[in-house]
């Protein structure tokens, strides 16, 4: 299975109070977010690493580099600046058309057993053909935009909101798609859409069965006050 990563986003709240790193190089727990991401996803049986970052941040491209040159990850990335994460997933999408995939941003954070779980239900799934996807979810609610998600008893999902006045879940921004998802992705990009909630919306339109995983919680690091927050989350103790 194939793990992918779009660390393509400014950080630019983080800048305006005052991180300095640029987000994929900001630690958690003395660990960069994109190192956490690529060591989770390697213990996590990843055939391929691929990772788009911005034509702004020479750092990341420089970091990556030197974990590709390594060889001890099959890393492949791209050093593009992209209108969307949408876009950014659709660069990404070049090498994903082989077998399947999971999607994340940099700055997600969860705890590493439970993703474990959900990577191993995930691919038991794709193998067996029962799912198209299969969306990490959490009904713990700490977004400024969340994107409501819809399912039915069986956890398949129905739809996804910008507003839900009973809301069970919402993205935890983990996507675990399968290749049936890119000609979807393409034709967003053809529709001139952009943002991955849109993205979504598509891929049950076009009659895609998704299924909701629910974590217990799956946090994003848009502000300083995260940084201390996933730390606390994780257990990290200095």
């Amino acid at each position: 299975m194939k793990y992918a990563i779009i660390a393509a986003g400014e950080g630019s709240r983080l800048a305006q109070e005052g991180v300095q790193a640029p987000k994929p190089l900001v630690e958690v727990g003395g660990e960069h977010l994109i190192d956490r991401l690529i060591r989770v996803f390697m213990a996590n049986g990843a055939s391929e690493i691929c990772v788009i970052c911005n034509e702004q941040m020479t750092a990341v491209a420089a970091h990556l580099k030197e974990i590709a040159e390594a060889k001890q990850v099959p890393l492949k990335f791209i050093v593009k600046s992209t209108p969307s994460s949408m876009h950014s997933a659709w660069e990404l999408s070049q090498w994903l058309t082989d077998e399947p995939f999971v999607l994340t941003t940099v700055d997600t954070i969860f705890r590493e057993k439970e993703f474990a779980t959900y990577a191993k239900t995930f691919e038991l799934l794709a193998q067996t053909g029962e799912v198209d996807g299969l969306m990490g979810v959490t009904d713990y609610i700490d977004d400024e935009k969340p994107l409501y998600v819809g399912t039915n008893d069986a956890l398949q999902i129905t739809g996804f909101f910008d507003t839900c006045e009973l809301p069970k879940y919402i993205s935890g921004g983990i996507y675990g798609l399968t290749p049936k998802a890119i000609p979807v992705l393409q034709r967003c990009i053809e529709r001139g859409e952009s943002r991955m909630r849109n993205f979504q919306r598509a891929l049950v339109a076009d009659g895609l069965l998704l299924k909701a995983y629910p974590f217990s919680k799956v946090l994003d690091i848009d502000h300083a006050s995260d940084i201390e927050k996933a730390e606390t989350f994780l257990d990290i103790k200095h």
